[in-house]
């Protein structure tokens, strides 16, 4: 390992002369206090920043063992030490002048979800620290002089203040550890008492707008009915009371802009922890829950979605299901099988978002359109078996339907943003209304489980062996098409919605639970792999996702990237989330 003299001399060695100069920086060099690892230099200034990394040893950092002996702690350290970074080498931020991204200096920006990220990760040896840098230059030629300042004087400040314990404040640090452990006891009760989702009395539920993650000002404090409020005795924060959802179906009702989808929207967000000071810290939700809705022209690939649509008038196989162009009632249907595929335990769904004919039949409509001419059987009719028979729980918003008070084990109405607990009065309600609609079906039958997003049809293996040269050594992608050309597998990211391999484009932007851009860089990889390695041809759905998990449990999210080092920027999604991206591959 070169010392920080000697990389200060190469820097000095090669000022004014052209940008490519620049590749010999690359390498790990000794600070004392910490180890600074160039591993990419962009190829000029006006391409993507440069990628780098600083380790400082444990003895260094000096944080107790204790903040970090457990996942979930581990998580939130780290999470709160990004956020610390990142607010700091802001200050610095193109304070080194040139031309194109000279002076850039950033690494990951979180919301309020606390995931874990490649930006930071703290081990038994030390914390790792990536971040990206724009190498300064005047046009395309060097100025050394504008690095020298990044690396030998913002740098160091940055490290010091963030990654020392001594030089942070421990009380903060503490409560960082704190709220982890509290939101970690809530999920393993959520387990114990048999709940959905937990809402703690004076969580802050609605949002700013729909697309801001703050909370909103002068809103109403969340409190839980009287009949569903219960007491936790947290670990740290202590006595705690809220709203406790059990399993089953629950239904939420109330009138227009009365508060119902942003209980719902709370729900979704809950299988994620929140930073401190967000409203929904101690909103927690079964972290398997999937949000479920229609999505008109997505792609469904070998899915059996009998238990919802059988005997097509084409007498169509819906045992095992294609479409390049599904519609409303088909996407969601594909999306239950697609979500019980997952282990989701818990479904949440928006009348809003779902397509009418596959969330129920009104009476008139049954009486005019015999079962036997109706191809769907409705998700009203197989809510309770799926909870009965597979323990599957559904949360639901209603506005327009009765039909769901029959099958609900809880009803809630929302009334200016208060819950109210009508399930008593609504069941005894209904039992004098008169007929009660169809509520269940015969057939119930899950599918096995055992689906392959490809099928291994004629001539699969002559398109095996075209990638038989993309070994995993060769972490570009690349493989021997026909004609002989070395091609790469190209990978693009647009933001959270979508992503595309090669040319194929994936649409993200009805998977509601996908929260940042970073998750779906990761999904990018993930799925850049998969097609690298052939594993969509060779293996289920359920034994790809799991290789994935394995390959990333050994060698972190590198283990399925495209470059020889761990880049800033990668955030890893849920199961979920991984079986949504695979899912919706147009092959």
């Amino acid at each position: 390992m070169k010392s920080a003299q000697d990389l200060r001399r190469l820097l000095e060695s090669i000022d004014r002369k052209g940008y490519p100069a620049y590749k010999d920086t690359r390498g790990s060099y000794d600070f004392t206090d910490y180890v600074l690892s160039i591993d990419h230099v962009q190829g000029d200034p006006f391409a993507s920043p440069s990628k780098l990394s600083v380790f400082i040893p444990l003895q260094r950092a000096a944080y107790p063992g204790g903040y970090f002996d457990a996942p979930h702690k581990q998580t939130a350290l780290e999470d709160y030490l990004v956020r610390q970074f990142c607010q700091e080498i802001a200050k610095y931020n193109f304070k080194a002048k040139g031309s194109g991204k000279s002076g850039l200096i950033a690494t990951s920006h979180p919301g309020p979800e606390i995931l874990s990220r490649t930006a930071c990760e703290c081990g038994t040896k030390g914390i790792t620290a990536r971040f990206e840098a724009g190498f300064p230059a005047n046009g395309r030629t060097i100025n050394s002089g504008e690095l020298i300042k990044i690396l030998f004087d913002f740098l160091p400040r940055c490290v010091k203040t963030v990654f020392y314990y001594k030089n942070r404040p421990v009380r903060e640090v503490k409560a960082v550890s704190d709220l982890a452990e509290d939101q970690y006891f809530i999920r393993c009760e959520l387990e114990r008492l048999g709940l959905v989702s937990f809402v703690a009395d004076g969580a802050i539920l609605p949002r700013e707008s729909g697309i801001s993650s703050q909370p909103m000002k002068g809103s109403v404090p969340f409190q839980s009915p009287d009949s569903l409020r219960m007491e936790l005795n947290l670990p740290h924060h202590g006595r705690i009371t809220g709203m406790g959802l059990h399993r089953g179906i629950t239904l939420i009702v109330g009138g227009g802009y009365h508060g119902k989808s942003t209980l719902l929207k709370a729900l979704e967000s809950g299988v994620y922890n929140h930073v401190a000071g967000d409203g929904r810290e101690y909103v927690i939700t079964d972290s398997t829950a999937m949000k479920l809705r229609a999505e008109d022209g997505r792609s469904v690939q070998n899915v059996d979605i009998s238990l919802f649509i059988n005997d097509l008038p084409n007498k169509k196989d819906t045992h095992c299901f294609s479409t390049e162009d599904a519609s409303g009632s088909t996407s969601q249907a594909a999306a239950v099988i697609e979500g019980i595929e997952a282990g989701s335990r818990v479904f949440l769904i928006d009348e809003d978002t779902s397509a009418t004919n596959f969330m129920v039949r009104d009476d008139l409509m049954q009486k005019i359109i015999s079962r036997a001419q109706e191809p769907i059987t409705p998700f009203i009719e197989r809510a309770r078996d799926l909870y009965e028979k597979s323990g599957i729980s559904t949360v639901m918003v209603a506005g327009s339907s009765g039909a769901y008070f029959y099958i609900a084990d809880t009803i809630l109405q929302m009334d200016c943003y208060e819950p109210l607990d009508i399930t008593d009065k609504t069941k005894t309600f209904c039992s004098a209304y008169g007929v009660e609609p169809i509520t269940s079906a015969p057939g119930f039958l899950l599918p096995s489980g055992e689906r392959r997003l490809i099928s291994n049809k004629v001539g699969s293996q002559a398109v095996s062996g075209k990638f038989a040269a993309a070994n995993r050594g060769n972490y570009r992608g690349r493989g021997t098409l026909g004609g002989g050309r070395d091609e790469r597998i190209k990978v693009k990211v647009y933001g959270k919605d979508s992503l595309q391999i090669g040319k194929s484009p994936v649409d993200l932007r009805f998977v509601e639970q996908l929260i940042d851009a970073e998750q779906t860089s990761t999904l990018a990889q993930m799925l850049r792999y998969c097609v690298e390695h052939q594993l969509l041809e060779r293996y289920t759905v359920r034994d790809t996702v799991s290789m994935l998990l394995k390959e990333i449990q050994k060698g972190g999210l590198a283990a399925v990237g495209d470059s020889s080092y761990t880049a800033c920027g990668l955030s890893m999604p849920r199961i979920q989330e991984i079986y949504a991206c695979i899912n919706r591959y147009r092959n």
